[in-house]
C-alpha cells in the first residue's frame, strides 16, 4: 500500500469522530438562544420605558435612545430574516 494512501486514511479516521453528532455539546444553538432572548428584552425594555414616558415617568432623553436602539435590533432582525429567507430560496433553486 501506497504511504500516502495509509496517512490519508488515518487522517480520515482521526477527522471522523470530529463530524458526529455530540448531544453533551452545547453549540451556537445557545448563543442564537442568548440572541433572542436579548432581543426580546430590548423590546420589553423599551416598550416599559416608552410606558412611563406616557405619564411622564421617564426622561425624554432615554425614551429616544430607548427607541433607537429598538429601531436597531429590529432592523437588524429584518435583515437576518432576509438573508434566511435568501438562502432558502436559493437551495429551493438548486438541481437535485
Amino acid at each position: 500500500m501506497d504511504l500516502k494512501t495509509i496517512s490519508a486514511a488515518q487522517s480520515y479516521a482521526h477527522a471522523r469522530p470530529a463530524t458526529q453528532a455530540d448531544p453533551d455539546h452545547v453549540g451556537s444553538g445557545q448563543g442564537l438562544r442568548a440572541t433572542f432572548q436579548d432581543f426580546a428584552a430590548t423590546l420589553k425594555n423599551s416598550e416599559n420605558i416608552a410606558s412611563a414616558a406616557m405619564v411622564g415617568q421617564a426622561d425624554p432623553h432615554a425614551l429616544v435612545q430607548a427607541l433607537a436602539q429598538t429601531e436597531l435590533a429590529v432592523e437588524t432582525a429584518v435583515v437576518v430574516r432576509n438573508k434566511v429567507v435568501e438562502a432558502y430560496q436559493e437551495i429551493l433553486r438548486m438541481p437535485v
